[in-house]
């Protein structure tokens, strides 16, 4: 991994977590227009924070630090994106950190196998 192949990284990053993201808010019933859009628009701010982050902690420090920071990270998106979920959504059938949460897992943790394989 270097800063050269970042653009490309951030480019899949993003759209694979918009179509996980958006299909699991789909599985939890996440049906309003508005609500989809806000759901890809979190992403579009959130997502290229955390894949910079990580690729730059990976570069200067290493693969272990990378995890703790990548740890912190998820659990602040989490929580700001759970926030902004609070403010802008109008599906009321989650706690809106818990929809941000099971969200940013899903995307995590499928986007971590996909790495694997």
């Amino acid at each position: 991994m270097n800063l050269n192949s970042l653009p490309i990284i951030m480019i899949r990053c993003l759209l694979l977590t918009i179509i996980i993201e958006l299909i699991v808010a789909l599985i939890l019933g996440v049906r309003d227009k508005k609500d989809i859009i806000n759901v890809i628009l979190v992403n579009v701010i959130t997502n290229p924070v955390v894949v910079v982050s990580q690729t730059l902690l990976y570069i200067k420090f290493g693969y272990t630090i990378e995890m703790i920071g990548i740890g912190i990270l998820e659990v602040v998106v989490v929580i700001v994106e759970g926030l902004i979920y609070k403010k802008v959504l109008k599906y009321n059938k989650l706690n809106p950190i818990l929809l941000s949460l099971l969200l940013n897992a899903t995307s995590f943790f499928i986007g971590e196998l996909i790495n694997i394989l």
